[in-house]
């Protein structure tokens, strides 16, 4: 029996049944293989070097990038910050590459959309939705430097991520319509050949893709690709569109890598209370001048 720590939440409940049953589910699908019925054929998509569920590709597991993504989508060179600059290299900002997809790997911005990227990157790190310790919303969910969660039974399929214990479900049957933008959007999910295909759909115009600024709008659209090439990779691409603030549909690529390591798994990295001086320093610092 699952027993939950008094004021846990219902979506924490939710995720612990579903853990609970994909892994009730996988645990059956080890014994399965482990005593095969005599004159069984060999499991679909042994060929294609990966595990599957139900004849699709078994997406089951923890996975996380190992890309500097989340510091900027687009290229860039080493700097320092100078709000942490007595912390040295550990503050500092590494080198990266573009992870856009085109012959410049720059995001195709409209003036007026640049020009808030570039005012959004000026007030950093303060501005950041990271920063606040926000739902991190999609794509850059799938991208932060902690790893995620996906449960995949044999209809609907859970995302749960360790920051800000941010969550999602993938409806796979017939496609939801937003009712209010949020964080994480609304998430409709098929199946393309062997690839995981699911629209984002009502989004804020809060979130960033990044900690350069970059960021999306309250009609962007995302449409995430999940391709499984192995059983420790999956290649993610997302395509992202939005007439009022690119001139152009974009896209980004990179890999995903399950976590292999004995005793991965996914803790709890609430923010919150890391992110209260950022939020609400000035209050308490008007308080008590008020006092004096």
């Amino acid at each position: 029996m699952v027993r939950l720590p008094s004021g846990a939440s219902l979506g924490l409940a939710a995720i612990v049944l579903m853990l609970g049953a994909a892994c009730a589910q996988e645990d059956s699908s080890e014994s399965a293989a482990q005593a095969p019925e005599a004159g069984a054929a060999p499991e679909a998509g042994a060929a294609a070097g990966f595990s599957r569920l139900d004849g699709r590709p078994d997406l089951n597991g923890l996975w996380q990038t190992n890309t500097l993504a989340n510091w900027n989508l687009e290229a860039h060179s080493a700097a320092d910050i100078p709000q942490f600059a007595g912390l040295g290299a550990i503050a500092a900002i590494p080198a990266g590459i573009s992870y856009v997809d085109g012959p410049d790997g720059e995001i195709p911005y409209l003036p007026e959309a640049l020009a808030q990227r570039d005012e959004n990157l000026a007030g950093w790190p303060a501005t950041d939705p990271e920063a606040k310790c926000y739902m991190p919303g999609l794509p850059r969910a799938a991208y932060l430097p902690y790893p995620f969660q996906i449960v995949q039974g044999n209809q609907d399929i859970l995302f749960a991520y360790e920051f800000a214990t941010a969550n999602r479900v993938v409806n796979m049957g017939e496609p939801q319509t937003a009712v209010v933008p949020t964080w994480m959007g609304t998430s409709n999910g098929r199946w393309e050949g062997d690839t995981l295909v699911v629209e984002v759909t009502g989004n804020n115009d809060l979130a960033w893709y990044d900690r350069a600024g970059n960021y999306r709008g309250a009609s962007t659209v995302v449409t995430e690709r999940y391709t499984k090439v192995s059983d420790d990779r999956i290649d993610y691409e997302a395509t992202i569109e939005d007439p009022a603030l690119y001139s152009s549909p974009w896209t980004i690529r990179l890999p995903l890598y399950r976590r292999t390591e004995e005793g991965a798994q996914m803790l709890e990295f609430k923010c919150v209370p890391f992110s209260e001086e950022l939020l609400y320093g000035h209050l308490v610092k008007r308080d008590e001048e008020e006092q004096d």
